[in-house]
């Protein structure tokens, strides 16, 4: 990564009398939730209770004074004490419109109100022909019981990275990912011995017992499983200030671990789920494990038997299937409620189940202290949160955790040319950071083939951003840097950009009233990825982080694509701008915002590109509507383009517009962009683009 040095002082020439850019930036008001933050403290335990009264409902009015926390039974100080309630959030839609339309903004206070799931679809332990009964069970958790205003990533134990999904908000990702899911289950041990005996009927000694020919296949898959559980909930380890829930669907690792002689990797895969609750324990992860099966007694199994062996002494009639299923919804429940979550097995009412994980995620409290004990020895220390004076109530709490073993991990090195330790933090966590509040838009537009050029820009809240005053003038440096991951886990950054402000002081009013904006660009090859800006500020050392999920289409494939849509309005362009790389400057009035509510005052504009690869000569409609909530059209636009105008290279068909808002009643909008070439089919490619406008303020007398 290189450095780039941008000085910058700057006097606003653009003066707004009588309006203020109201609801635009990112707002700095005190967060109702304990921030997140993401940090290896050494020897700092966290620990959340849920408080229920005598009708099963929680208690969210007590005080640090209410609680005592024991670690093996020795009092504790607890220096951290918060209260998470979190509402459970809907998406906003248009009355029109049949389903939400997804945000093309984000902002790390969004994401830091929320439930943080972590879903595992544990393909490894699924048989394949219930696979849609998982996929089903995963679908209706996301559906009907992640809030817009929660976290959520979907992960398989098998490493599919094309079924997996990063951390995001979008209920569309998610579902994607799980309708890759197949599970890949081994056959029934059980099976397996009985065709063995009666491949040797008749020349088998007796009472010698068959073999499991997928003895160690299985005994590996169990192992992979586990130990990708045990990996995923370190992740989340560092993850402070909210409680983080693994919801595994699994059928449940059905390896006998208490055949020692007869299964060879028994001690292996007992060692596993050891080490994977001391993880979880670790971490202050709940696993919730779900078997999708519902209510079952390996039925499904049975049915597939011809018959079974005469010689009872085998064992191996309809009890060792049975005892199978029993194995794995065991250890669903083992590792389940040693980490202080629940089991969801053999039941079919998934509803209550789910409610009550949201229940569990939602309210609660949050204790962290730094351990009296701070030997890594491995050892289990058991936790105890018990109430001062109040009767009648129950606090539900982990039961302990797993000390670490080793010596204490080193600090990462830092250089005077690699980012600082608060923007690395931010930049590598998993989850956006709210430390400084960010928002952020990204505009895919063609780039150099067979790339996109990705066109981002972040704004800093304004009223969050320490200023210290020298000789007249107000300064910050600020460290901003950006970085796509691809669904293989490659990873590419930006420049890391410094922005030095030396500012006079109306240019500090108007960043505390608007906000700072940087745009930079990134030139990506086709596919999925996460994008994610961190920017830290000097003056206080405070960094935020906020992650955008993007697509960059093969814009060569299709006949007919379309780039993002660009928006910029006259009064986001007050807010002070700084372009280390921007390819719209000279298509846009103004830049790239992420701004998504207007003042009727306002005037919003946008570019956007038609690309087309039809050979023969035609023509092409690109039209944009603007819909009201009820569904009503208030602004319209066409033209028709001729193949002949295609630009080459980057180039397409350029279009943009005015939309002057001053007519509009204050109220949700959706702008529609649409491309139709009118040959054959008529291929047709459309993008929409939710917007508000509020009323502008009363002028100043």
């Amino acid at each position: 990564m290189t450095t780039r040095t941008i000085l910058f002082g700057l006097l606003l020439t653009v003066m707004v009398t009588g309006t203020g850019v109201h609801g635009q930036a990112p707002q700095a008001a005190p967060p109702q939730q304990p921030p997140i933050t993401f940090r290896a403290e050494i020897n700092y335990v966290e620990v959340d209770a849920r408080v229920l009264d005598g009708q099963g409902k929680f208690r969210s009015d007590l005080t640090a004074s209410d609680f005592q926390v024991l670690e093996d039974g020795k009092p504790q100080r607890v220096t951290a004490f918060s209260l998470v309630n979190i509402p459970v959030e809907r998406p906003e839609r248009p009355l029109f419109a049949s389903k939400p339309i997804e945000p093309d903004v984000r902002t790390n206070l969004q994401a830091a109100d929320g439930r943080i799931y972590l879903i595992v679809l544990d393909d490894l332990h699924t048989h394949p022909l219930r696979s849609n009964r998982t996929k089903q069970a995963a679908r209706q958790f996301i559906e009907k019981y992640i809030g817009s205003n929660d976290m959520a990533a979907v992960v398989t134990t098998g490493g599919r990275t094309d079924g997996s999904q990063d951390f995001t908000t979008s209920p569309r990702l998610l579902l994607q990912a799980v309708d890759k899911f197949m599970g890949s289950k081994l056959r029934s041990s059980t099976m397996n011995k009985i065709d063995g005996y009666n491949r040797t009927a008749g020349t088998a000694r007796a009472g010698e017992k068959p073999n499991d020919l997928d003895d160690r296949e299985r005994g590996f898959q169990a192992r992979n499983a586990l130990d990708t559980v045990r990996n995923l909930a370190n992740y989340l380890g560092d993850i402070r200030g909210r409680r983080k829930a693994l919801v595994l669907f699994s059928e449940g690792i059905d390896y006998d671990i208490n055949d020692v002689f007869n299964n060879a990797d028994a001690t292996v895969v007992m060692d596993a789920t050891r080490e994977l609750i001391a993880a979880a324990t670790r971490a202050n992860v709940a696993v919730y494990g779900v078997d999708p099966r519902g209510l079952t007694s390996g039925g499904d199994d049975v049915i597939e038997i011809q018959s079974f062996p005469d010689d009872t002494s085998l064992g191996l009639g309809t009890g060792a299937i049975y005892n199978e299923v029993r194995l794995g919804q065991d250890s669903l429940r083992v590792l389940s409620e040693e980490t202080g979550g629940f089991a969801v097995v053999n039941r079919n009412d998934f509803a209550t189940a789910y409610q009550r994980i949201v229940d569990d995620n939602s309210a609660y409290y949050v204790m962290g202290y730094y351990s009296t004990n701070d030997k890594r020895d491995g050892r289990f220390r058991k936790i105890e949160v018990k109430l001062n004076n109040q009767p009648g109530l129950v606090v539900r709490a982990r039961k302990g955790y797993v000390a670490p073993r080793g010596k204490v991990p080193e600090s990462k090195p830092t250089t005077a040319n690699s980012a600082s330790p608060e923007l690395r933090e931010a930049i590598e966590s998993p989850l956006p950071l709210p430390g400084l509040p960010l928002a952020m838009t990204a505009a895919v537009f063609k780039g150099p083939a067979p790339k996109g050029s990705v066109i981002i820009s972040t704004l800093v809240n304004g009223s969050s951003l320490p200023l210290t005053e020298t000789a007249g003038m107000f300064k910050n440096d600020l460290e901003v840097m950006a970085m796509a991951t691809d669904t293989k886990g490659k990873t590419t950054y930006s420049d890391r950009n410094t922005v030095n402000l030396n500012m006079k002081p109306d240019s500090a009013n108007r960043v505390k009233a608007t906000g700072f904006r940087v745009i930079q660009s990134m030139d990506l090859a086709p596919g999925r990825y996460q994008l994610r800006v961190a920017v830290r500020e000097a003056n206080s050392q405070k960094a935020g982080s906020v992650t955008f999920d993007l697509e960059v289409p093969d814009f060569a494939k299709r006949p007919l694509s379309m780039s993002s849509i660009a928006i910029t309005s006259a009064l986001s362009g007050v807010a002070p701008t700084i372009r280390p790389k921007d390819p719209l400057e000279k298509l846009l009035p103004g830049p790239l915002t992420s701004y998504r509510e207007f003042s009727t005052q306002d005037e919003m504009a946008f570019f956007t590109e038609i690309y087309d690869t039809i050979k023969v000569p035609h023509k092409v409609e690109i039209s944009a509507t603007v819909k009201a909530e009820g569904g009503q059209t208030v602004f319209q636009a066409r033209e028709v383009r001729e193949s002949s105008e295609r630009g080459s290279g980057a180039g397409g068909y350029g279009f943009q517009a005015r939309v002057p808002l001053t007519e509009m009643a204050p109220g949700l909008y959706v702008l529609r962009v649409e491309g139709t070439a009118q040959l054959g089919d008529r291929e047709t490619i459309a993008t929409e683009i939710v917007f508000r406008v509020f009323p502008a303020p009363a002028a100043r007398q």
